[in-house]
């Protein structure tokens, strides 16, 4: 009879290339073995290898690329040598990729968590698969220590690491194709990045936007680069919670995250001079560049810049657009940072290393049966109760004191939206705290005034949401009514009175903008009352003109 041997998941690392093989096949022919039999035993070992790898590494990080298993097999048949890589630098190699040392550390961190899952998958299985399966599990012992060593060793560098979650698997989880084809879509979004003045409008799309970010960033300072090594590259905020949603989630801007060192203040210096080359790149044609400088680009296409550098956090943020109603682009570059979310609902991070390297890699598009591992992470710490109150609309969060502003608007504006907390009895305590950090972090009236009337701004676009800003104000009003306790009696009257004034100025907007409405309507029968949030408003019958005979104020008799 002939003998087939399979080597699954074989790893071979040098200081400079690591070439992950997922199946390599060995066959002795012999002349009694007949060539059909053999090529249906193959497909049938091909078959069952697959899917155990595929099983075992599903919850794996890092920028590791799965084809589907009828890919794979019409790769095998055809006569391919495949390979799965871990880079964006081709070699002269066929499948095989250069990587850096951030790379091998994933591949070390991959290979512990496949034999983990390795020895929870054969624990179901009889003895005799037991028994086959020792060489293998052997083989994955011998580098437990190695790959613990580099994984203390670097455990420093996880920016995102939860007390509140003992297993990092469990902040991680492989996207589905539905997903990845949402994911997809969002990156062939072409967003417009509005310039002031007479600068063009930017039209670019966001795949090739943050490819060419990604290039200065990395690119040699000769040639204009800023010499930097991006880690990775994550898709954050509410277009990451749009990919995971079973239903459509609206979101106003793209957040993109850039995992950069920022160990000395030239390094922001170089951030900030790379994202304003990569606006200069995108000039459309026919646009004269002598007299354009990095100043006039700033203030042409940049809204936002921040800067943090302080005890546990470093990173900056550089926000392109400056149409209201247009979606802007957050691009956010972190060395370290704290705190990542205010609640489970925001708290996903889409790893798009993968993706943007199928996008250099392969011709063909996006399909059921072929498309890239995307991997997705949930810095709240548990990827799948993140994702089940992300579908359920429930209100969940750690340490709200945390957080600046203490996550109160953010919280009001989940509530105005139909989401329920998670935990009904322990929420009054979280207002607690949500307001106490507020109040810390906007102490004047003055300040809270201005940061509710951003809020309001930036988070309420368009009519449907526009629609919601007096809701949303009275449900601001009753949480701080209740939860305020750190507040003197004539601070929190002044706080109360400042949502109340805002509350009637939005109110009376709506109804003026109602009554323009219905002047502008054709002609109809006349409307005897207009109903709006509940209440009926009777027409508005213009008086007579008369001269006002108040020449100053009353004195106060008190």
């Amino acid at each position: 009879m002939g003998s087939t041997s399979t080597t699954t998941s074989t790893t071979t690392t040098t200081t400079t290339t690591t070439t992950i093989t997922i199946l390599h096949y060995h066959y002795h022919h012999h002349h009694h073995h007949h060539f059909f039999l053999f090529l249906l035993f193959t497909l049938f070992t091909l078959f069952t290898v697959t899917a155990t790898v595929t099983a075992a590494t599903r919850k794996a990080i890092g920028a590791f690329h799965f084809v589907r298993l009828s890919s794979l097999l019409t790769l095998v048949e055809g006569g391919y040598h495949f390979s799965v890589c871990s880079s964006r630098s081709l070699t002269t190699v066929c499948g095989s990729l250069d990587i850096g040392e951030e790379r091998q550390r994933r591949v070390a961190m991959m290979e512990s968590l496949c034999q983990v899952n390795n020895k929870t998958t054969n624990n179901g299985n009889d003895s005799n698969k037991e028994n086959n399966n020792n060489n293998v599990n052997h083989h994955q012992n011998n580098n437990n220590n190695t790959i613990t060593n580099n994984n203390n060793k670097n455990s420093g560098n996880n920016n995102n690491s939860n007390s509140d979650c003992p297993d990092p698997q469990q902040r991680l989880a492989v996207l589905s194709f539905e997903q990845v084809r949402r994911l997809n879509d969002v990156m062939d979004e072409v967003v417009s990045i509005h310039g002031r003045g007479n600068f063009p409008t930017l039209e670019v799309r966001l795949r090739d936007l943050v490819t060419v970010v990604r290039s200065k960033l990395e690119g040699d300072p000769s040639n204009g680069g800023a010499g930097m090594r991006v880690r990775d590259i994550r898709l954050n905020g509410g277009a990451a919670s749009h990919v995971l949603a079973t239903e459509s989630q609206p979101y106003n801007d793209l957040d993109l995250i850039f995992a950069v060192e920022l160990s000395s203040g030239r390094n922001y210096d170089k951030v900030k001079a790379a994202v304003l080359g990569s606006l200069f790149d995108l000039l459309p044609e026919g646009v004269s560049r002598k007299r354009i400088t990095t100043c006039s680009l700033k203030e042409a296409y940049v809204s936002k810049m921040v800067k943090v550098n302080n005890d546990g956090d470093r990173w900056s943020l550089i926000s392109l657009g400056n149409s209201r109603g247009h979606r802007n682009v957050e691009l956010k570059f972190v060395d370290s940072m704290r705190r990542q979310f205010e609640f489970s609902v925001d708290s996903f991070q889409i790893v798009l290393d993968s993706l943007l390297l199928f996008y250099e890699c392969s011709k063909l598009p996006i399909g059921e049966n072929f498309y890239p591992t995307v991997v997705g992470e949930s810095v709240y710490g548990d990827f799948q109760e993140a994702l089940y109150h992300l579908h359920k609309k429930l209100i969940s969060t750690r340490h709200p004191e945390e957080i600046r502003g203490g996550g109160l608007l953010k919280y009001c504006n989940l509530l105005v939206k139909m989401y329920k907390p998670s935990q009904p009895d322990y929420i009054k305590t979280l207002e607690r705290y949500m307001c106490s950090r507020f109040f810390i972090d906007f102490p004047d009236i003055s300040q809270q005034r201005a940061k509710l009337e951003n809020y309001l701004w930036n988070h309420f676009v368009g009519p449907e949401e526009e629609a919601l800003k007096y809701q949303y104000l009275m449900l601001l009003h009753s949480v701080v009514e209740e939860s305020t306790v750190c507040l003197m009696g004539h601070e929190r009257r002044q706080t109360l009175a400042l949502i109340e004034s805002l509350a009637c100025q939005v109110l009376y907007q709506e109804q003026q903008q109602r009554l323009t409405n219905h002047q502008q309507a054709p002609p109809g029968p006349p409307a005897t009352y207009v109903y709006a949030n509940g209440y009926y408003y009777a027409p508005v019958i213009p008086a007579a003109c008369y001269t006002c005979t108040c020449n100053s104020w009353m004195a106060c008799s008190s």
